[in-house]
C-alpha cells in the first residue's frame, strides 16, 4: 500500500532520480536515495513543509538533489528503477535511510551531524541524516 499519493509520471520521475543519483551503488544504493526523496514528501517538516508531492521534491530549490543541479537528470527510467521505486512509494525502508531526509558523498568519514540533523549511518560513498522523532514525526 502506498504512503505517499503518485501517479505514473510521479513514478519515473522518482525513478529516473533515484538512477541519477545512486545508479553506481546499485539497487541498494538506489532504494534508499528513493526512501530519502519518500520521506521528504510524508515529512511535512523542516526545509519540506512545502514539499507534497513527488515532482515538487525532485525539483525543490533550493536544497534540492545534486543529480538535478548539475544537470545529470536525464535518463529515462528503466524497468528496474520504477520496480525500485515503487518498492519505496509502497513503504519499504532500507537502513541507513529508512528515515533519512539528507544524503551526501564526503571526501572522508561521515560527519556526526549535517545541518544538525544525526548521522543515521553510511552506505558505500553517501552518509546518510535524519531528523529528530520530535521534529520530523512524519517521516518516523
Amino acid at each position: 500500500m502506498a504512503v505517499i499519493r503518485t501517479t505514473n509520471e510521479d513514478v519515473q520521475l522518482l525513478a529516473r532520480l533515484m538512477r541519477a543519483e545512486a545508479e553506481g551503488e546499485g539497487d541498494l544504493g538506489m532504494l534508499m536515495v528513493g526512501n530519502v526523496g519518500v520521506n521528504r514528501v510524508r515529512g511535512n517538516c523542516l526545509d519540506f513543509k512545502p514539499i507534497t508531492n513527488v515532482r515538487q521534491m525532485v525539483y525543490q530549490t533550493p536544497g534540492g538533489f545534486e543529480a538535478i543541479q548539475k544537470g545529470y537528470f536525464y535518463q529515462r527510467a528503466r524497468p528496474n528503477e520504477i520496480r525500485l521505486a515503487r518498492k519505496v512509494i509502497n513503504g519499504q525502508r532500507f537502513h541507513p535511510a529508512s528515515f533519512s531526509l539528507w544524503f551526501f558523498k564526503p571526501p572522508g568519514d561521515c560527519p556526526a551531524q549535517w545541518y544538525n540533523q544525526p548521522n543515521a549511518g553510511r552506505f558505500k560513498s553517501h552518509c546518510f541524516f535524519q531528523p529528530n522523532p520530535g521534529e520530523c514525526p512524519e517521516v518516523y
